[in-house]
């Protein structure tokens, strides 16, 4: 396969709320942020590497029952580091989805932490190796997929 994911765009409620959430807690460089006639932005990533674009032109909480987004993944380089993000999310006040690291399945030794963002977009933080002996949610589907 060529393709490969670019970047995501998100639509949001609050630009300023979540800023703060995607730059001062899981830690995304502001890349850009456009602010005009209504119309505002915020292009996030890595360096100058894209990897969020937020769009500032929703109204209410994300609704996991209309087609969309699913969840967004993000992959992190060990288990140690998805608990240090554990630990600040739940510092910030964030929802989890799951009590703390799970595996993607029974028996896995993937898996990570899933958690909410401020307009109930359902995020994962995890890693493919080092979660051996963490409990799966579900028995015979994947942790990241049912709500």
């Amino acid at each position: 396969m060529t393709l490969r994911t670019g970047h995501v765009g998100l639509n949001v409620t609050d630009l300023n709320r979540s800023l703060a959430f995607y730059r001062d807690v899981l830690g995304f460089d502001l890349l850009v942020e456009g602010k005009e006639d209504g119309r505002r932005f915020a292009l996030m990533g890595e360096g100058a590497t894209l990897a969020l674009a937020l769009w500032q032109q929703a109204d209410g909480m994300y609704d996991k029952a209309r087609p969309g987004l699913h969840h967004l993944a993000f992959q992190a380089d060990s288990i140690e580091r998805v608990r240090a993000y554990e630990t600040s999310l739940r510092e910030y006040g964030v929802e989890f989805a799951y009590d703390g690291v799970v595996a993607h399945a029974e028996g896995a030794d993937s898996g990570g932490i899933f958690f909410f963002d401020p307009d109930g977009i359902r995020l994962e933080i995890s890693v493919s190796s080092g979660v051996e002996g963490a409990p799966a949610p579900h028995e015979a589907a994947p942790t990241c997929g049912f709500f």
